[in-house]
């Protein structure tokens, strides 16, 4: 799954331009899948049979990554841009972003002032993205134009994948994880049923737009209309490190987050309860996640079809939405762990209010 994260992660996906993943993913499935379908919006959905009768179980993940896209291309040559997604202003200085040109994929910087002429500015200053520029080394606007950007360009970090921490508590880092992890952990799922007997049918659904809005999953989900119980995987925010606003809730490195809510959802409690006692049973490290500071594609979910009972599983990460977040090898294999068995014991069970 190390591996597959790697691949997922280094594809160039953001919001609106997901393409790379997308069809990454619709090829991986093709053999492992009875059906793959992708929609005219993008979103991927595949589907594998049991053995037995039983219920229609969705899990969803999606494909996108926060990210830029050029909006003005100035006379010398350097580009303007608006964000796709949430962005802290605060990280953007100097970093490193390749802009998808329509040629080829161009390496660039989000520039800043030397630090020579901060005597001269106000250090604590923090400038809006509205008023940054990406370097790409163009010397003039036709130059720019002529290496294959325009406006729409879409931009996303230029981050490559390292291992960080002790054989024990490995982590992953990089750009996108949030939430390619989670498809990783979806891929694994559907790879490790291959040659496991289980009831019903497994509906997987990789989504385009999720941190724009939820738009994906709110358009994909309206022609599945035969699901019985799903399952949102997403990343989500630790709350482990020094800063004095961290209140030390959620550990990276201390099991996959069972979400009970967040700014989209409330999580039905049968749901809930039926995640954490499938964790107990299988020891399956677990943490329980409150925090309205985030929204998965269960959000979209839950409400649709006259309802769906909808869990979340979230994989604790930290830097979220940076140029390296990092996510802990054993969260991942606990969330894939907990994902699986939800599917293996899930049998005819229904969620009622």
């Amino acid at each position: 799954m190390e591996k597959l994260l790697e691949k997922l992660s280094q594809l160039n996906g953001p919001c609106g331009y997901e393409q790379n993943v997308a069809y990454f993913i619709q090829d991986y499935l093709k053999d492992k899948a009875d059906q793959v379908h992708m929609d005219q919006m993008g979103n991927v959905t595949a589907r594998k049979k049991g053995g037995r009768p039983g219920p229609v179980v969705l899990m969803t993940a999606h494909m996108d990554e926060v990210g830029f896209i050029v909006k003005k291309i100035e006379d010398n040559g350097l580009l303007r841009f608006e964000k796709l997604g949430g962005h802290d202003d605060r990280i953007l200085l100097a970093q490193p972003v390749n802009v998808l040109g329509s040629k080829e994929e161009l390496g660039g910087v989000i520039g800043t002032m030397s630090a020579h002429y901060m005597k001269f500015d106000d250090a604590k200053k923090v400038r809006s993205h509205s008023s940054l520029y990406i370097d790409i080394g163009a010397a003039s606007k036709q130059e720019a134009i002529d290496m294959g950007v325009e406006i729409g360009t879409p931009v996303t970090w230029a981050s490559e994948n390292r291992i960080i921490g002790s054989k024990e508590n490995r982590l992953i880092t990089g750009k996108a994880l949030d939430d390619r992890a989670g498809c990783a952990v979806i891929l694994q799922v559907l790879n490790e049923v291959q040659q496991e007997e289980f009831a019903g049918e497994l509906v997987l659904l990789f989504t385009v737009q999720e941190e724009v809005g939820l738009r994906g999953a709110n358009t994909a989900i309206s022609r599945l209309d035969d699901i019985d119980a799903a399952l949102a995987i997403d990343t989500t925010a630790v709350s482990d490190t020094p800063e004095e606003t961290m209140d030390q809730s959620l550990h990276i490195g201390g099991g996959t987050g069972i979400k009970v809510m967040d700014f989209s959802l409330i999580v039905q409690k049968s749901i809930k309860d039926y995640l954490r006692q499938t964790a107990e049973t299988a020891g399956i490290p677990y943490q329980l996640e409150v925090f309205p500071g985030i929204g998965t594609d269960g959000g979209a979910i839950a409400p649709a079809n006259k309802g769906i009972p909808t869990g979340v599983l979230s994989i604790p990460s930290r830097y979220a939405h940076s140029p390296y977040e990092a996510v802990s090898v054993k969260d991942l294999e606990a969330t894939k762990d907990l994902a699986k068995e939800f599917l293996l014991q899930l049998e005819d069970k229904t969620f009622t209010f």
